[in-house]
């Protein structure tokens, strides 16, 4: 074995021996390591795909917004303050009326969706899944709700636990508490029975 054929195997299982260590107090820092273990443990079951379409639709509000701000820019360099002045009123209404959109599209549609996938079988029948998570601010359980939608219909199974069932006093994420948690979660959605 090659010397450079050695040092990417090291440095692919120095990826895989990676520890993920947060500071285990701050809330939205375990959240977002949960979410991310959930995601990876859902990612690795068969031909799962991951779907971008709920963060491609944040992503085209935001750069509305940017074009929006870039217009008025643009307008008040070509134009002085007093000529540009409707301009800039009408770029500056449009911009807080996209970042109400934005708040909106995020609050009722997003959710706390973090992941969303899509699994074809062998069958070459489609299951879509989509995972979502809350954490309230001072509390210790971390609700994750899986839905799965395929041609049975929609099933959707929710676990609120605590997170140190995932987290050790170290602030180290257990992934493969998590995985078997995520696992069993999809295994009984599959059966399609409901968790509660």
């Amino acid at each position: 074995m090659s010397n450079k054929t050695k040092k990417s195997s090291d440095s692919a299982q120095n990826k895989e021996d990676e520890v993920v260590q947060i500071n285990k107090w701050d809330g939205t820092a375990v959240k977002h390591a949960l979410d991310d273990s959930v995601k990876s443990a859902l990612m690795n079951h068969n031909n799962m795909k991951e779907l971008f379409g709920i963060i491609d639709g944040r992503l085209f509000i935001c750069a509305l917004a940017v074009g929006i701000a870039l217009v008025a820019l643009g307008y008040d360099y070509e134009y002085t303050f007093p000529a540009s002045k409707p301009v800039l009123i009408v770029c500056v209404c449009c911009y807080f009326f996209l970042m109400g959109v934005l708040t909106v599209y995020t609050t009722y549609v997003e959710k706390g969706i973090f992941v969303l996938s899509e699994q074809k079988d062998t069958s070459g029948s489609v299951k879509r899944w989509k995972a979502s998570s809350d954490m309230k601010k001072y509390d210790d359980k971390y609700e994750l709700t899986v839905q799965l939608k395929d041609s049975r219909g929609i099933r959707e199974a929710t676990v609120t636990k605590s997170v140190a069932n995932f987290i050790d006093t170290n602030g180290v994420v257990l992934d493969d508490l998590v995985a078997s948690e995520v696992n069993r979660i999809v295994n009984s959605l599959n059966a399609d029975r409901k968790d509660k």
